[in-house]
């Protein structure tokens, strides 16, 4: 896999100045990328749901989850770890 043609993994045109933009233009900048987030999800909404049934189904017959990587993906982990058992009572 090609990391250099991954659009999640190229750096955004439109935010490459945001350490020189006002407090203001800032948040609305990033307010504005926030919402691609959505629509990205709402148009694999389908796809997502089928990963998330797959997933479901392995975790029920004893499989496990496992985060790969270093930085964020381990913090990520962690906030899963705590979430899981007061919010789905694992």
């Amino acid at each position: 896999m090609d990391l250099n043609s991954i659009k999640t993994e190229q750096r955004n045109s439109r935010t490459a100045q945001i350490d020189t933009m006002s407090t203001l233009s800032m948040v609305k900048l990033i307010n504005e990328e926030d919402k691609k987030v959505a629509e990205a999800v709402g148009a694999e909404a389908e796809h997502i749901a089928q990963a998330v049934d797959v997933i479901a189904a392995q975790l029920k017959q004893g499989g496990r989850l496992v985060y790969s990587g270093c930085g964020t993906s381990g913090r990520l982990g962690i906030l899963d770890a705590v979430e899981c058992p007061p919010t789905y009572s694992t």
